[in-house]
């Protein structure tokens, strides 16, 4: 049975990488806190600028940036710089 490529030395490397240069949240433009618990919706993830599910590399550091949990579970696999942004009902 092949292994999780995400729980693998070069993966957690990558991750501590592109946290440790404190960058804010690709799609919001946020500051993310380093510190939250990571199950928190404003919490650190690695976004994937071409998704995995689209061909994109895991381990490649050009293809990684730094987003917030909820900002990347709203892009979710599209392609491009950011998601479409919710507009509010009052326009």
């Amino acid at each position: 049975m092949p292994s999780n490529p995400r729980n693998g030395r070069p993966y957690r490397r990558l991750v501590a990488a592109q946290k440790a240069r404190g960058l804010p949240c690709a799609r919001c433009g946020g500051y993310i806190n380093p510190a939250l618990d990571p199950r928190s919706p404003w919490s650190f993830t690695l976004d994937h600028i071409v998704p995995l599910s689209r061909g994109g590399s895991l381990l490649d550091p050009v293809n990684a940036r730094s987003m917030h949990r909820r900002c990347n579970s709203a892009r979710g696999n599209r392609t491009g710089a950011t998601a479409p942004l919710r507009s509010s009902r009052r326009w």
